[in-house]
């Protein structure tokens, strides 16, 4: 009998030596679940987080749009009358102000046109003088024959018997032979006139062409590229001959143009005087231009409306040909709940999801009503409050109800 206990015993103990691993087992499953929990809600090993304040302010949806610089006006300098440059002042890259001189070309055969239209007016004019001697004589003859002849025409008309009628024929055949030569003088007088108007006129139409040798600036400018030099012979530019040498080529760059097709969606959003942000990326630099033109109808094979931008230039900073990034405003909304696209989660059209640490700095995720959307920015219409906390950035790691440390930062874009 005490054999039989004593392997009883040792049966019991064994079975008490067996279960005991799985005891401490269970017992360490428990205390890595309670140390766990105390480090959860233990602020000091809460993860820090991200977040931005949902504020107002005014925000935009725009359209960019790629454009290229052009010259507010561009032109070929011709000359108007055929010559050789004599003199030059211009030359690659010249700024030059409206009026000024760029080059003077010899015309030697218009100089001497010019002395023989000179002639041609004294003559006119010596020749008037002389036809209003010739009036001033004719019209002395006439008072004198025209006197006679009504002396002799009284005489006959008292005493008859005391002059004969082939005097008072001849009286009056004189008188109106120098009435005659007064109207001749007079014609005479009006043909020197006319004459004279003649040469002066064919005078001053020399000089008008020989003032074309003097080649001015029709603008402000800059001299963008040169055909011809000094000696070079400059036909007269005034046929429809594309041929025809130039002398340089005038940019007008201190307003430059920028032409954009605007989508039929935007059009509506466009009116004259609009200033537009224009931004250059080569100078890393942006520009305020304003909308001055469009044609007011949409091309059917684009979609699209012509549509011209003035951007001042007055230090030529902008060459023309450099691109430039236009941003068309679509909608404008002012004083709006804004948060940035990085604390947004979009579920669909107008909707979304935020992340949100409350004032016990825990996750809550919310339900919010988007607005407009630009590149950086989304329009909260509602589900969050102005000044509230969202989480910025990748948003996965974080769950409902998990306490966390919030650390502000500003978003790029932010105002």
């Amino acid at each position: 009998m005490k054999e039989k206990f004593c392997m009883g015993q040792t049966a019991r103990t064994r079975m008490r030596l067996d279960a005991l691993p799985l005891a401490l087992l269970l017992l360490a499953l428990c205390g890595c679940g309670s140390s766990q929990k105390v480090r959860a809600d233990d602020p000091s090993s809460a993860p820090r987080v991200a977040v931005v304040k949902a504020v107002r302010r005014s925000i935009s949806n725009t359209l960019e749009i790629a454009a290229e610089f052009q010259p507010f006006q561009e032109i070929d300098v011709y000359a108007k009358v055929s010559g050789y440059i004599q003199k030059l002042y211009i030359d690659w890259g010249t700024h030059v102000m409206q009026g000024q001189l760029l080059a003077v070309l010899e015309i030697p055969e218009l100089q001497q046109q010019l002395q023989l239209d000179e002639a041609t007016v004294h003559r006119s004019e010596q020749d008037l003088a002389r036809s209003n001697e010739e009036l001033t004589r004719a019209q002395s003859s006439y008072t004198v024959t025209h006197l006679t002849y009504t002396r002799l025409a009284d005489v006959q008309k008292n005493r008859p018997e005391l002059v004969a009628q082939e005097e008072i024929d001849e009286a009056q055949g004189k008188d109106l032979e120098a009435n005659a030569g007064v109207s001749s003088a007079k014609d005479a007088i009006a043909g020197a006139e006319q004459a004279l108007i003649g040469s002066k006129a064919s005078l001053e139409k020399d000089k008008a062409m020989f003032a074309y040798a003097r080649i001015s600036a029709p603008f402000n400018g800059v001299v963008t590229k040169m055909d011809a030099y000094t000696g070079s012979l400059l036909p007269a530019g005034t046929s429809s001959n594309k041929g025809d040498e130039a002398l340089c080529r005038l940019s007008e760059n201190d307003l430059l143009r920028l032409v954009i097709p605007v989508p039929e969606r935007a059009v509506a959003g466009i009116r004259l005087g609009q200033p537009i942000e224009v931004t250059v990326s080569a100078l890393n630099k942006s520009f305020t231009g304003k909308v001055v033109r469009y044609s007011d109808q949409i091309d059917m094979d684009t979609r699209t409306m012509h549509t011209e931008l003035q951007v001042p230039n007055p230090n030529y900073e902008i060459v023309p040909g450099m691109y430039a990034d236009v941003k068309l405003p679509l909608q404008t909304n002012a004083n709006v709940l804004v948060l940035p696209i990085q604390a947004v989660q979009p579920k669909g059209t107008g909707e979304g999801t935020v992340l949100v640490v409350n004032s016990s700095n825990r996750i809550e995720q919310r339900n919010v009503t988007l607005g407009i959307q630009t590149s950086d920015s989304y329009e909260i219409l509602s589900g969050i409050q102005e000044n509230e906390m969202a989480v910025f950035g990748e948003q996965g790691q974080y769950k409902p109800g998990m306490l966390v440390v919030p650390q502000i930062t500003q978003a790029s874009g932010a105002e």
